[in-house]
């Protein structure tokens, strides 16, 4: 179980174009009842038309094949493209003042279209959060992260070749977002953040994913000796949990994102469906560079 109540079972997500197990499911019913939902930007529509447009997708099925319904999709498997695709366009629809009826067609009509490599941007806090790059980078990609993720560190490399070729316009976020099935990866957060409280968040990062999948104490303390960082302050901040609640925040904010595995990348705040390299993603962010 989670702290707030919700069991979480989570999945991998096709983050280097492997899928793995994978992420996130919310417990049963909250689907029915909530009344924001992952990944969703409700702004701009209130009263009796959000109202309609929640009954919609509380009614009308998922169209990746999953059986579930729109909202339930969205609470259950925050990482469909389709589901987010498709409440979104409900929220669009009935926004505009479109009855139920329209706005199903509309989503008919796209349905056999495959997930966009961009999705809808969402809001993704920064405030606090390890960066590489200019403060003032036009393209800041996102990076929701596990240590203990195969996936995420053969990531690394390919994050930090974007960052060199674009110096002047690409700016990189680290999120925490541990997966419950990687024993160490909570540990492996916590330390990164108590090393980020000394100045030494990305030695920290790079130790680890150099070193994975070890994450024991042993060698995380031995990391925090090797980078100099104050070991008694370190150890204590570890210990004691000082970054625990820290960690929760950035993984309910990932999953409020949209967030199904790891890593899972956003360019811009839009949420990137692809392979993540830089044969990839070098022409997104020229096209996102561009006036």
């Amino acid at each position: 179980m989670g702290d707030n109540g919700r069991v979480r079972i989570r999945h991998y997500a096709p983050g280097l174009g492997v899928l793995c197990l994978g992420v996130l499911c919310l417990a049963q019913g909250t689907w029915q009842t909530a009344t924001e939902l992952p990944g969703v930007d409700w702004h701009g529509i209130s009263g009796a038309r959000k109202e309609a447009a929640l009954k919609f997708i509380r009614g009308e099925e998922c169209t990746c094949g999953c059986k579930m319904k729109m909202a339930e999709c969205r609470m259950k498997d925050p990482s469909c493209s389709y589901s987010r695709k498709e409440t979104s366009m409900a929220m669009k629809g009935f926004a505009e003042g479109k009855n139920a009826d329209v706005v199903r067609a509309e989503i008919k009509k796209t349905a056999d279209q495959p997930p966009p490599v961009l999705e809808e941007p969402v809001k993704i806090s920064l405030t606090g959060d390890p960066a590489k790059g200019p403060d003032n980078a036009r393209v800041t990609i996102v990076e929701f992260s596990d240590f203990q993720c195969p996936f995420c560190s053969k990531a690394v490399a390919e994050a930090y070749a974007i960052v060199r070729q674009f110096p002047n316009d690409v700016r990189l976020v680290f999120k925490q977002f541990p997966l419950d099935s990687h024993a160490q990866a909570e540990f492996g957060a916590e330390a990164a953040l108590a090393a980020q409280a000394q100045g030494k968040f990305w030695e920290m990062h790079d130790r680890m994913y150099a070193g994975f999948p070890d994450l024991s104490r042993r060698t995380v303390m031995r990391y925090a000796q090797e980078l100099g960082l104050d070991v008694n302050r370190f150890t204590a901040d570890v210990d004691s949990h000082k970054f625990r609640t820290r960690v929760h925040s950035e993984e309910q904010e990932g999953e409020n994102a949209g967030v199904g595995g790891t890593p899972t990348f956003f360019i811009n705040g839009k949420k990137y469906n692809g392979v993540f390299d830089v044969a990839s993603v070098a022409p997104l962010i020229r096209k996102e560079l561009k006036p």
